[in-house]
């Protein structure tokens, strides 16, 4: 699909889910609560929210170190703005710029800077499901509001996330013995016939996770992810108050994991995408009121898009690189450069 086609499709998904979020809704209300807001408690979360980005670039440096040991703060952060920056205005290109902006200020190939956000992807639905296990298990969680078999049903696949996050992260640490466990379980609980294909493709499961072998660099960037998606989920909780909002800290970590599968579905600037995942969380689960939950998903979500998106395009300018070069495969002509140099 041609770039326009996907600035029109996304659009026209941005326009539907706008429209199934508003719908019968006043929006004169809707904006009379964002005019509304404590404007020292949104500036406050809209702080904590634009100070992630800093702890996105700490994280890095883990996930970078088998290619550069060294690697400047400075650069990361101004490669992680510029990736951020970029997908705010082309959707799922973001990743991309991102290594090509950091492949212009350091020797590391492009390519290889990519392979590393792969694995932070990774590290990101770990910390994210981690902490939504810990929403729906905590006494705050309005099981007794929602229909038996929704509250069921989300606290079990809560549970089966966490034993699959751990056995994840084991696989990741302790690959030899994970892969021995595996082929243990397969050969006492399958015929011998479907044992030996099980005990095949757990060893390649296991082998895909082989960049982030080691402690060393594993734990920190377990660690850091998990404090990365902890602030957010701060500045969740302040924005929360400054629309009148009075909600526990675990209804800001359950809005993180609904934001994230909504945000999954490409829309410029993730509009759309975050209002509907903010009312599902906040209204639909939680029972905030409706005006309020769309006060936050409008107020919140345009504060913390313009800061990034503004640094994003100072440091795009600084390096010398443009979108359009970066949104056509900039990864690609970046590393043609360095071969060339």
């Amino acid at each position: 699909m041609r770039a326009w086609g996907k600035t029109a499709a996304g659009i026209a998904v941005v326009a539907a889910l706008l429209w199934w979020v508003f719908r019968g809704v006043d929006a004169a209300e809707v904006w009379a609560q964002v005019r509304g807001a404590d404007f020292f408690l949104l500036s406050l979360a809209i702080a904590a929210t634009t100070a992630g980005f800093l702890v996105r670039a700490v994280r890095w440096r883990y996930l970078l170190a088998p290619v550069q040991p060294s690697t400047p703060l400075r650069s990361r952060f101004a490669a992680v703005c510029v990736g951020f920056m970029v997908n705010n205005l082309l959707p799922r290109v973001g990743e991309v710029a991102r290594a090509y902006s950091y492949s212009r200020l350091e020797p590391v190939p492009a390519t290889t800077a990519f392979a590393t956000l792969v694995v932070e992807r990774f590290l990101d639905g770990v910390a994210i499901l981690f902490l939504l296990f810990v929403a729906v298990a905590s006494p705050g969680f309005p099981a007794e509001d929602l229909p038996p078999e929704v509250a069921i049903g989300i606290r079990s696949v809560a549970g089966l996330v966490l034993v699959v996050l751990v056995g994840s992260v084991l696989m990741v640490a302790l690959p030899d013995r994970s892969t021995a466990v595996l082929g243990w379980l397969a050969n006492r609980l399958l015929p011998a016939r479907l044992a030996a294909k099980a005990e095949s493709a757990a060893a390649s499961f296991v082998a895909g996770f082989a960049s982030l072998r080691g402690w060393r660099l594993l734990v920190p960037a377990v660690v850091w992810s998990v404090a990365f998606w902890a602030l957010q989920s701060l500045s969740f909780w302040i924005g929360f108050f400054a629309f009148g909002i009075e909600l526990p800290y675990t209804a800001a970590l359950f809005l993180n994991a609904t934001v994230a599968v909504a945000v999954t579905i490409p829309t410029p600037g993730y509009f759309g995408t975050f209002q509907a995942g903010s009312i599902l969380a906040l209204r639909d689960v939680y029972g905030a009121a409706e005006a309020p939950a769309l006060g936050f998903a409008v107020g919140w979500h345009l504060g913390a898009f313009i800061p990034i998106t503004l640094m994003g395009l100072w440091y795009a300018r600084r390096i010398g690189v443009s979108i359009g070069e970066m949104g056509s495969g900039g990864a690609g002509a970046g590393d043609e450069k360095r071969a060339a140099r």
